[in-house]
């Protein structure tokens, strides 16, 4: 029997994320004296990775208020399953190729709230959106307070982003009460395109303003902001903690910086984002920090390991409460996507 076009394609998707893997680990790992990276990995001083795990939970909590603030207008979104959902969501990313977790989350929700899958499946937008603008606004502030000379390019392309994120937020927040006529503008435009790509676009807007009727309330919206950038932060505490942990000292608002490569490096189709997050920390810190390569790779490992390890475990336990497997997660996938198909008409 043939095998199916999607199984065809699922072969050349773990194919050529396979061969992604090996060459960003090889990239980060060819040129290390691997007895210096382990020796710096076993001084690293105990009190601040202890810190470090403690701050990677803080995240997770905030990250639940802020999706729970989100759901509001959906009906009552309790804080418990907020946070388990989103635990489980992230460990099926880290865990399953295809980054499985992102259409999980919404889905796992709605189905134990009863909330709307179309509304649930838009707030993961919303939230995309809070996270690249608060990454920028944080990366404008490194370039604003620094010392280092990164730059004029690198500057002025941080700014000239930062005032493109604060347009941004400024449309949602003005498009909020009125989602109908983005839709409507958003209409016009699209018949300019080709019929395929209309279809996308359109699915690709229809779902942003089903969001941003979700947030109909500005309020909730800027509450929401304000989690976002106490999330940001404690993932910034997180990295500046681990840094020091292992002696590479360098500003609080230096691990700005290093979040904006640590976002590219995760953005690459890895499990867990092995070997581009290692890669990105290891650029960064060294680059613009003058860390010693071995020192740098050894942060890096730590880091990686205390940003996934933890919530992997919380999550399997969570799985494991709720009598789901990664085997199950991944046959559920294809009814998630079936329902936010239907909630983005495509």
């Amino acid at each position: 029997m043939p095998a199916s076009p999607s199984s065809f394609r699922l072969r050349w998707q773990g194919v050529v994320i396979a061969v992604l893997t090996i060459a960003l680990v090889w990239w980060f790992a060819h040129s290390l004296d691997w007895s210096d990276v382990w020796e710096a990995m076993t001084q690293a001083h105990m009190g601040l990775i202890v810190l470090t795990i403690a701050v990677t939970v803080q995240t997770y909590i905030l990250r639940a208020l802020r999706w729970q603030l989100l759901l509001a207008p959906l009906g009552r979104a309790r804080f418990g399953p907020a946070f388990r959902t989103t635990v489980i969501g992230f460990t099926a990313t880290f865990l399953l190729p295809g980054r499985v977790g992102e259409v999980l989350r919404p889905y796992l929700m709605a189905r134990e709230s009863g909330f709307s899958a179309a509304a649930a499946f838009a707030t993961i937008v919303v939230e995309r959106v809070l996270d690249l603008a608060t990454v920028i606004l944080l990366f404008a502030c490194f370039l604003i307070v620094t010392p280092i000379d990164v730059g004029p390019e690198v500057k002025f392309g941080g700014l000239a982003a930062t005032l493109v994120c604060i347009a941004a937020l400024g449309v949602m927040v003005a498009s909020a009460g009125h989602p109908e006529r983005l839709a409507r503008w958003s209409g016009r435009l699209t018949r300019l395109l080709p019929a395929r790509a209309q279809a996308a676009v359109g699915g690709l807007v229809q779902t942003f303003v089903e969001g941003l009727a979700v947030m109909r309330r500005p309020a909730g919206l800027i509450g929401a902001g304000v989690l976002s950038v106490l999330l940001w932060l404690s993932i910034a505490l997180g990295i500046w903690a681990t840094s020091r942990a292992l002696d590479l000292t360098f500003a609080f608002s230096g691990s700005f910086l290093v979040v904006m490569f640590l976002v590219v490096g995760v953005a690459m189709p890895t499990p867990a984002g092995v070997g581009g997050f290692h890669a990105m920390y290891q650029l960064a810190v060294t680059r613009f920090f003058l860390a010693p390569p071995d020192r740098a790779a050894a942060a890096a490992i730590v880091l990686h390991a205390l940003s996934f390890v933890p919530i992997s475990i919380l999550g399997l336990a969570f799985m494991a409460r709720d009598g789901l497997t990664l085997g199950g997660l991944r046959r559920m996938k294809s009814n998630a996507e079936a329902e936010e198909g239907r909630a983005t008409g495509t």
